[in-house]
């Protein structure tokens, strides 16, 4: 059975060569000047490669050892040929990305007309996607995302709709998929809409979006997701029951959301009695069709593609093998935007699709034997998914979701119908409301049992398996998967030496890999040092710092979700809070309060602004806190070190914007104590950072460590950081599409000799002060 896992060389001439090539293209966009060097060199081996090639053809195939050997010539070749003409594609792209009238931007700000890449909604805060159309009064085609800034909506904007505004530009990251981070100053202003395929595929969008908020509970929530990839309607909740329950797939368009969509043409054109010319080209057209309605992310694209692939090869009479179109439809995407080549959703599309291909077909053999074949199949389709999807997954959120398997096995039968049926009432609510609205029911149903399985699997006991994390946990988790794999489907093996030996070792990583999760948590209980006086809780994309002198503790903001924290205080073994400082009222600084409801001694905030913030003081007063209000000049005592607000000012200066009416503390060891005087900047901008500059007290802003402001957005003030001088800054950050931290920031604290600690790259970190110098631990560096 171990067979199985070898294609047919034929199915790898092309997957392979574009395999390698993507890992490639990953390396080479990360290096813009090597581009050049590499198309040159690239092209130069592959015209070797084919001469040699040639030659071994046109004589004794003996000459080169063996057959194998000319098919390895043929990979190599190839491989090269595509990497050199991806190379010759980023090089053209990359002038694109950033025109001559960038520079002008990026000194200060101008004016442009941007292209939407997504809808946005009245409300929203996230950074958005777009296209630099204009710019200069000159053309343009620079892929950009707009950090903190929304036009007023008083409705949704399309994608397509291109909207006015004036922003400086930053350059982001080579290798990123946007090329330029937008700063926007100002009103931004929608000056057109779309029109045609766009503005219809968006009336379409919204109006599945409001039939659908009609519909009842997570089934409502999950519809749109489910038949064309809208997930703007779920809740956190039921988002991050999706992701635990490893079924967050569903929801994003994939090779079976077109599959059904070509099915569907191919068996309407036959019962028409369509020529099969006349079939596949209205297959191609309603993928192009719907391709436009869900939206081209990444994991369509690839999906699509090779739909498309498949299609053309048919209407050839040629076959289409799944491994052969994978490969191409890589090779093809990467020609046209090499920048996918680092894309994780089109990573995991690709990985996803290749686990199906390579590893299904052994997996259900191997069940088989135990279990009725339908049964096995289920249960090898998921799994295949799963373990090759994990790599790249441990790299987004160092777990292993236990009961990724059986949840998707549950939800498999229910998953088609939602998304056939959801689409036809998708496609019938414009025609016939009544038609399409009777439709959205009957997909309600398997929705709404996807979203049960998606509950019920994240409330189950310990539903993922905490993994070592970065590049090391994925070899670990790739070595363990591969000997895994080995050992179960190569039985009949088990005789040959090679085999005991796999077998042994596959035997000592297992267990290796039960040591680093089960004694990960004492690990770090040992070598966390017990007199730290400071710590950055990872919470995701928030903040949430905690200080602790002389057994007193403060809380300053207690991000986006009260389980992160919660886990955060029990590692730490923090029962109490003496002093919650909640700096200003977004959801990243105070949704996680609920964890600390009832522990909490005193609280100070900044300016409640609406209802909710006063309910929410309302729970803290209930629950036996002191609950008051901080303007600049309050002080206090917590142990052996004092605290000062600085920032607001009474009255606030007219500012009414709540990130810039965030709390500013100082907190410094009296004289004679040891500890390490701290500024924490809530979410202030950079022009109330330089007007805190200019308020603020002699020598109060020059500190030991600062904790940065808005999650090291770009909007900072410089001379503030030089006045601070920081030995060590404080990041709470996590997975976002802010561009959080921005590169300049980082720069700036890297010119002034500070170190950082970021909680999406480091954990838990603490800082702990010995001999007058601080000493730093995270959970994943030590």
């Amino acid at each position: 059975m171990l067979d199985r896992l070898r294609p047919d060389p034929v199915q790898l001439r092309v997957a392979l060569p574009a395999g390698l090539a993507w890992g490639g293209a990953a390396l080479l966009i990360g290096a813009p000047s090597l581009v050049p060097v590499v198309a040159l060199v690239a092209a130069a081996l592959a015209a070797v490669a084919i001469l040699l090639l040639r030659r071994g053809r046109r004589s004794d195939t003996s000459r080169w050892g063996a057959p194998m050997a000319q098919t390895l010539l043929e990979h190599v070749a190839l491989t090269l040929a595509l990497l050199a003409a991806i190379a010759v594609a980023a090089g053209l792209g990359g002038a694109r990305r950033w025109p001559p009238a960038l520079d002008d931007a990026a000194d200060r700000p101008a004016e442009m007309v941007l292209r939407t890449e997504e809808t946005l909604h009245p409300g929203d805060q996230a950074p958005w996607s777009a296209v630099i159309v204009r710019l200069g009064g000159a053309s343009a085609d620079v892929p950009a995302l707009v950090l903190d800034t929304r036009p007023d909506l008083d409705a949704a904007v399309p994608i397509g709709a291109e909207i006015a505004l004036r922003a400086r530009a930053v350059p982001a990251e080579p290798g990123e998929e946007r090329a330029v981070l937008l700063d926007v100053l100002g009103d931004a202003v929608v000056a057109s809409e779309p029109g045609g395929a766009a503005g219809a595929a968006h009336a379409l969008r919204e109006g599945f979006r409001a039939a659908a908020a009609d519909l009842p509970g997570d089934g409502g929530m999950l519809l749109p997701g489910l038949a064309i990839g809208d997930t703007a309607g779920l809740d956190p909740a039921l988002e991050e029951a999706m992701r635990v329950s490893a079924l967050s797939h569903l929801t994003a368009v994939s090779g079976a959301n077109c599959a059904v969509v070509v099915a569907l043409i191919m068996l309407l054109g036959g019962a028409l009695r369509l020529p099969r010319a006349a079939r596949i080209l209205l297959a191609l057209a309603a993928l192009g069709g719907f391709v436009v309605l869900v939206t081209p992310e990444p994991s369509v694209q690839r999906a699509a593609a090779m739909a498309a692939l498949v299609l053309l090869a048919l209407a050839r009479g040629r076959p289409a093998g799944g491994l052969p179109m994978l490969g191409a439809a890589i090779a093809l995407l990467l020609l046209f935007d090499p920048w996918l080549a680092r894309s994780y959703a089109f990573a995991l599309s690709v990985l996803a699709t290749a686990g199906l291909l390579l590893l299904t077909g052994p997996l259900t053999a191997l069940l088989s034997r135990i279990l009725p074949t339908a049964l096995a199949a289920g249960l090898a389709v998921p799994a295949a998914a799963q373990i090759a999807c994990q790599p790249v997954l441990l790299l987004l959120d160092p777990v292993i979701p236990l009961y990724g398997v059986p949840a998707n096995l549950l939800a498999a039968p229910a998953a088609p119908i939602a998304t056939v049926v959801g689409l036809l009432g998708c496609l019938a609510l414009p025609l016939l409301p009544n038609v399409g609205v009777a439709l959205l029911w009957v997909a309600w149903a398997p929705a709404a049992w996807i979203g049960s399985v998606a509950r019920t699997a994240e409330a189950a006991p310990s539903p993922s398996l905490p993994w070592l994390a970065g590049a090391l946990g994925v070899l670990l988790f790739v070595l363990v998967a591969v000997a895994g794999l080995a050992l179960l489907l190569g039985r009949h093996r088990r005789r040959e030496r090679w085999y005991r030996a796999l077998l042994g070792g596959s035997a000592g990583l297992l267990v290796l890999a039960v040591a680093v999760a089960a004694g990960g948590a004492l690990g770090r209980a040992v070598t966390r040092p017990a007199n730290w006086s400071i710590a950055l809780c990872d919470i995701g994309q928030g903040d949430a710092v905690l200080l602790r002198s002389e057994g007193a503790v403060a809380l300053v903001d207690t991000g986006p979700d009260p389980e992160p924290l919660a886990d955060c205080l029990s590692e730490l073994g923090i029962q109490r809070i003496d002093l919650l400082v909640l700096t200003h009222f977004d959801a990243d600084h105070v949704d996680g309060t609920e964890a600390v409801l009832g522990r909490v001694d005193r609280v100070i905030t900044g300016p409640p602004l609406e209802p909710d913030h006063h309910r929410l003081l309302e729970q803290l007063a209930a629950g036996g806190a002191a609950v008051g209000q901080g303007v600049s000049g309050d002080s206090g005592s917590l142990g052996g070190l004092d605290w000062l607000t600085l920032w607001p000012p009474q009255g606030g200066l007219g500012i009414t914007e709540g990130n810039d009416l965030s709390l500013v503390l100082r907190f410094a060891p009296r004289a004679g104590e040891e500890g390490a005087s701290v500024l924490l900047l809530g979410d202030l901008g950079e022009l109330t950072q330089r007007l805190l500059l200019g308020r603020a007290p002699p020598g109060s802003i020059d500190v030991d460590v600062v904790k940065v402001a808005h999650h090291g957005s770009a909007d900072q003030a410089p001379p503030l950081y030089a006045a601070a001088s920081p030995s060590l800054a404080l990041i709470g950050v996590g997975e976002n599409s802010y561009g959080h931290p921005a590169p300049s920031i980082l720069d700036e604290l890297e010119a002034l000799g500070t170190a950082v600690l970021r909680s999406d790259t480091d954990g838990l970190a603490v800082v702990s002060v010995e001999q007058g110098a601080l000493r730093l631990w995270t959970e994943r560096g030590g």
